[in-house]
C-alpha cells in the first residue's frame, strides 16, 4: 500500500488536484499549521483555517467546534511534513475521516499553482 490507502494516515492531494477540487466547487475545509510568521510570508488566496501546531493550548479546547467532521479537510504546512502528522493525529487520535495531506506543501502550491504567492 502506497500512503493514500494506509489506514489512519491522510490521503495525499497535490496542488494542481487541490486547485481542480476547488474550481469545481467541492467543500473542502483547508487548515493550515504553519506558524504565523509564515503565514505572514505566504498565504493561499482562499479562506483557511489557521491552527498553528506551537499554539495547540489555544485552539486544542474547541477544535471540534472549528472543524466538521462531515466536510473533507485538506491540511497543509510548508513542505507538508507537519501537516502530514497533523492529517495523521486528526485521523487516529480524533477520529476524522476524510483527511487529505497537500502534497509539498504551501511551496508546491506557489510553484505548480500560483507563483504569486511568495516562496520561502
Amino acid at each position: 500500500m502506497d500512503e493514500t490507502t494506509r489506514p489512519g494516515t491522510p490521503r495525499t492531494l497535490t496542488a494542481a488536484e487541490l486547485q481542480r477540487r476547488l474550481e469545481a466547487g467541492e467543500p473542502l475545509r483547508i487548515v493550515d499549521v504553519r506558524e504565523d510568521g509564515e503565514l505572514a510570508l505566504a498565504r493561499l488566496p482562499l479562506e483557511v483555517l489557521h491552527l498553528p501546531l506551537s499554539r495547540h493550548r489555544e485552539w486544542l479546547p474547541d477544535l471540534e467546534s472549528r472543524l466538521d467532521r462531515q466536510q473533507p479537510l485538506v491540511v497543509l504546512c510548508h513542505a507538508g511534513i507537519r501537516s502530514w502528522d497533523f492529517g495523521c493525529w486528526l485521523i487516529q487520535e480524533r477520529g476524522f475521516g476524510e483527511v487529505w495531506n497537500l502534497k509539498g506543501g504551501i511551496d508546491a502550491w506557489s510553484r505548480e499553482v500560483d507563483p504569486q504567492v511568495p516562496r520561502y
